[in-house]
């Protein structure tokens, strides 16, 4: 509403000019108010006062969602204004704030909704009005509470005021009062049987006892309560400050005129339009509250037939994957079953036809060169459904060496190179690496180029062209490495490409499996998994019948090139080895290639004759031991560390190497706690273990 205030000196002006007209009339406020020439004065002095109300009492004042005062006051007040001529400003007091000492400190003139009581009008600082507003106070309890006023009950307050505890001790000197910070919460109390009840005007009982939550409180009846409010005008009662007494009762007189001038049909429209204005609306939260039985069936309902779409979809999707990994194994085992079986058809062939050709020496080297060719990619297989199955187990170790990365790949590039130089393929590198030496697991990098370069040899047909690209990009202490592989073969479908990562996964056409270029399809995933074990990953872009291009990128940190050790004088003298081996063919094998190459051996069938023999022999007789791990009567593992245990001196020295066809890495950890020297893994490269012997 637009406030209507005068300034001072305008209103002095008029002040005086009305006194030397009509010397001793009565002059006149808002709407024809009589005022006296005091009364007159003060408003002249006071263009606005600073009214303070409780803001939480919906509908009776309450501060709405633009920050004003709302309710029955506010259209009571409004009123009061236009029959006064006074104008009011309206700020907000939470709990706590109702206080002599905060009023006069904030410089408040008028307190409204103060209850007009004999506490009240004998407190000191404070000139009560006639009340602008009379209603009924309800006491507010549980269902099935007897209200006892000789009972010690406990009575919910909210307005932290002391006069108003006053009253209720003088009216119920039994009852026992707890503060809470808002009428919401005195309800909640009430609700929940903290407290027995709650005394409240009966409007703002009638608002908060709709929301659903408190559908178990309702209204006692008690006589003799009633709610009388009105102003209340701030004033120093010390004599020594502003506003005096004198004032305070001049700015009550000049409100009770208007106050008498409010008829009850006035009131009772306020009231009720008020009332209508501000009815309790219900949130979702009291919805699901009054409705929450049936919410509550709804949502177990919805809860168990969500839970029984997820059951049946998760046993879609095991079926689903059920069948695809049975067709995956199907898949895998008939592609086994063709690599393991061809190359073992040609062993068998092979081993005919040597016996046939025992005096044809060239023809024997011949067949011996394929024989040794197919058992290596036998081994080749073998590794790799081993590293599938540690990658799948996640039991897979990615080392952190020094490492030569432009020998490594050098290395590679040369073994490959004589066999694409056979297919007649056009194989170049560019190798540009200005920090060589990084920390990397040396086997695994080869073992992705390998495989690589080994599909480009494959799948490029005569007269292609392979290029190996090697690059370094700083980062850091870093550097990213990035080996990229292109070839002009044959390329790969767009379908495949989605799958080309899978397991077991391979590209058949008439021209790949008449040419025996299928593979096993494990290469380049296992290359990929491995790539991304170093922080790194393998991609690729390809197009059918132009080529592919594979980028294999990894980082690592960079190390020192290692100093040049200079070599250890050569022994002149061969050890004496004792083979612990219980396999009969793997022994005489071993004791054939051990005495070919110049070595003296003894053989032990298991590990307790080879403690036996051990024991037995003279300090310094036995200069290595070639451990077999699983064996009868005694393992590897036993006999090693009793042989460690034996009193003399060639007990800790003697070399104790590990050989095994257990080759994983738990495997070789175990053999050197045991007390083991080295490890080497069955098939035995014998070029390894010759150097082994040598040192």
């Amino acid at each position: 509403m637009k406030k209507r205030g005068r300034r001072f000196s305008l209103a002095l002006l008029t002040f005086l000019i009305l006194v030397s007209i009509l010397p001793g009339a009565a002059l006149a406020g808002g709407e024809g108010i009589e005022l006296t020439p005091e009364e007159s004065a003060y408003m002249a002095a006071h263009p606005t006062l600073r009214v303070g109300y409780v803001q939480d009492r919906i509908p009776v004042s309450f501060m709405d969602g633009n920050g004003e005062l709302a309710g029955i006051s506010r259209y009571i007040f409004d009123r009061i204004e236009e029959l006064s001529g006074l104008n009011f400003e309206y700020v907000p007091l939470r709990m706590g704030e109702v206080t002599y000492d905060y009023l006069m400190g904030e410089k408040f003139d008028l307190v409204t909704s103060v209850e007009y009581n004999r506490e009240n009008l004998g407190a000191r600082g404070i000139h009560m009005t006639s009340p602008y507003l009379v209603s009924r106070k309800v006491v507010v309890a549980r269902e099935g509470t007897d209200f006892d006023v000789n009972a010690n009950l406990t009575v919910a307050l909210s307005t932290g005021s002391q006069t108003v505890k006053k009253v209720l001790n003088r009216i119920f000197p039994n009852f026992i009062i707890e503060d809470y910070d808002s009428i919401p919460e005195c309800f909640s109390a009430v609700a929940e049987g903290k407290s027995d009840l709650l005394i409240q005007n009966q409007y703002v009982a009638e608002y908060w006892i709709s929301k659903p939550v408190f559908e178990r409180v309702g209204v006692v009846p008690v006589m003799g309560l009633d709610d009388e409010l009105c102003f209340s005008a701030v004033v120093d009662f010390t004599g020594e400050g502003t506003p005096t007494e004198e004032e305070g009762d001049i700015l009550v007189s000049i409100l009770n005129k208007a106050i008498a001038r409010l008829t009850d049909d006035e009131v009772s429209t306020f009231t009720i339009q008020a009332v209508m204005e501000n009815q309790y609306n219900y949130t979702l939260g009291d919805f699901a509250y009054r409705y929450r039985y049936a919410v509550g069936v709804f949502i177990m309902a919805v809860v168990i037939i969500s839970a029984l779409l997820v059951l049946l979809w998760r046993q879609r999707v095991r079926s689903i994957a059920a069948r695809a990994d049975a067709k995956a194994k199907g898949q895998f085992l008939s592609a086994m079953s063709h690599e393991i079986r061809t190359p073992l058809n040609g062993l068998i062939g092979l081993n005919y036809l040597m016996g046939q050709k025992l005096d044809d020496k060239r023809e024997l080297s011949e067949y011996l060169s394929k024989s040794t060719s197919t058992a290596k990619y036998l081994l080749t297989l073998v590794n790799d459904i081993l590293d599938m199955s540690k990658i799948q187990d996640e039991r897979m170790e990615i080392l952190r060496e020094p490492m030569d990365l432009g020998h490594s790949v050098g290395t590679v590039a040369s073994i490959l190179r004589s066999a694409m130089g056979e297919k007649g393929i056009d194989f170049s590198t560019d190798i540009d690496l200005p920090h060589p030496y990084i920390l990397c697991d040396e086997v695994r990098v080869e073992q992705v180029l390998m495989n690589l370069l080994d599909n480009t040899r494959k799948f490029t047909p005569e007269g292609g062209r392979v290029t190996l690209t090697a690059r370094q990009r700083e980062q850091g202490d870093r550097v990213v490495n990035t080996i990229t592989v292109r070839d002009t073969g044959r390329g790969m479908g767009e379908e495949f490409q989605k799958h080309v990562f899978d397991s077991f996964a391979r590209e058949l056409d008439s021209d790949t499996v008449s040419k025996g270029n299928q593979g096993t399809g494990l290469g380049l995933p296992i290359s990929r998994s491995l790539a991304r074990l170093m922080g790194g990953d393998l991609t690729f872009e390809s197009r059918k019948g132009e080529g592919s291009t594979f980028h294999f990128t990894f980082p690592a940190d960079i190390t020192e090139a290692p100093e040049i050790q200079p070599e250890p004088p050569q022994s002149t003298g061969r050890p004496r080895v004792l083979v612990a081996e219980d396999n009969e063919l793997n022994a005489e094998i071993m004791l054939e290639l051990l005495e070919g190459e110049g070595f003296e051996a003894d053989l032990a069938q298991d590990g307790e004759e080879a403690l036996r023999l051990f024991s037995a022999s003279p300090e310094g007789h036995y200069g290595v031991i070639l451990m077999d791990i699983l064996m009868p009567v005694m393992d590897g593992f036993e006999a090693t560390r009793a042989i460690r245990a034996l009193p003399r001196p060639d007990a800790g020295s003697v070399r104790i190497i590990a050989c095994t066809a257990n080759s994983f890495t738990q495997d070789r950890d175990k053999a050197l706690e045991a007390g083991m020297d080295d490890f080497i893994a069955k098939p035995v490269d014998i070029g390894k273990l010759m150097k082994m012997l040598s040192e």
